[in-house]
């Protein structure tokens, strides 16, 4: 039986950390060999130390393929542990774990591309997906198109598969009664989660709860989440006035139980590679709304999930709000509706099952 090797070595946690985790995990609670190489102090470590799956670490750098050393031991460890397979989420690992893997006689190595963000054409760059990567899986139909959008010939574009992330269905049902924020008289409950950073569009969600305030709206903005530009977000808030209307959670633990507090969801993202918040909210029978960018119109299918809006446009984000906000039965049926496509095309069985066919296995 094949061998599997998830290497991820960011201290971050975030969509691809989740995305090897997860599956390893599947793929080990199903009889497969699998192991996962990460870095001390990450939050994959704390995870990894909880489950079953057999862990190593390694300490990877920005310019760690400039170090001889480190690839010869991670070449002797892939032919120690005798590596069929390896499933690579960032660059830096790429650069060095792939040529190792190269070097030690790996069979299949596979990056897995999650940002629609475009490959830079670079000379490393080319020399890696000719020489290199076998396979590349990438988040979304959107995500695929930005690998080859600088050089077309970069990659064998029939070798990158789309798999989608998927969801444990049962972890995403209104089954509480417990909320995070307690809903005061008649307002809509609008929210947002993601980290605050420049790729997520905080500052354009504050001018839309501005155009909202100035209609009239009675309405509640909650922000799960937090990060590097969190200050400059609350500032904008209070120079608009919006101290009323916006509300700062920080970090939830639980976005399902986030979601069930919602009567819409909204995502202002610049780029998204696989908007996997969405796919929550959608599960939690949530309408949404987001702008008409990268991977979105995969999840939303506008005016029957929610509303797409043209990119970065104020007034005309905040009318679908307002025209959601309007009515009850077209919040629920765009709930229902977003509910069933979710499960259709989102669910982890299906991450896992198209996995498991791209590289072969059986049970």
């Amino acid at each position: 039986m094949q061998k599997i090797c998830f290497f991820n070595t960011t201290k971050a946690w975030g969509g691809g950390e989740k995305w090897h985790f997860d599956v390893s995990g599947a793929l080990q609670a199903q009889g497969f060999k699998v192991l996962y190489v990460t870095s001390k102090g990450s939050e994959q470590l704390t995870r990894l130390e909880k489950s079953n799956v057999p862990y190593f670490i390694f300490r990877v750098k920005k310019f760690s393929y400039l170090n001889p050393v480190l690839i010869w031991k991670l070449k002797r460890f892939f032919e120690k542990q005798q590596i069929h397979t390896i499933i690579m989420n960032l660059s830096v690992d790429l650069k060095v774990a792939g040529i190792a893997a190269k070097w030690a006689g790996v069979e299949r190595i596979i990056y897995r591309r999650g940002s629609a963000i475009p490959i830079k054409n670079r000379l490393y760059n080319r020399l890696l997906f000719k020489h290199i990567v076998t396979d590349i899986i990438a988040n979304s139909e959107a995500t695929k198109h930005t690998i080859l959008e600088n050089n077309s010939n970069l990659f064998d574009a029939s070798k990158i598969q789309v798999i989608y992330n998927g969801l444990e269905f049962n972890k995403h049902q209104n089954t509480s009664e417990e909320t995070i924020y307690k809903r005061q008289g008649e307002e809509i409950i609008i929210g947002h989660a993601g980290r605050m950073a420049y790729q997520k569009g905080h500052e354009f969600l504050v001018d839309i709860a501005s155009e909202l305030k100035k209609t009239g709206l009675n309405f509640k903005l909650l922000l799960a989440g937090s990060g590097p530009l969190e200050n400059a977000i609350r500032q904008k808030v209070k120079l608009k006035g919006l101290e009323e209307q916006v509300i700062f959670l920080g970090f939830v633990d639980s976005i399902s139980q986030f979601m069930l507090n919602l009567d819409i969801f909204v995502l202002t993202s610049r780029w998204e590679g696989f908007g996997f918040v969405i796919a929550e909210a959608m599960a939690a029978k949530k309408p949404v709304v987001a702008f008409n960018i990268s991977s979105n119109p995969e999840l939303v299918t506008d005016n029957e999930t929610g509303y797409l809006v043209k990119p970065f446009h104020i007034e005309e984000f905040a009318g679908k709000i307002n025209m959601l906000a309007a009515s009850d039965t077209l919040r629920q049926k765009f709930g229902q509706k977003a509910y069933e496509v979710v499960h259709e095309k989102f669910t982890f069985s299906k991450t896992l099952e198209n996995v498991k066919q791209m590289l072969k296995l059986k049970n």
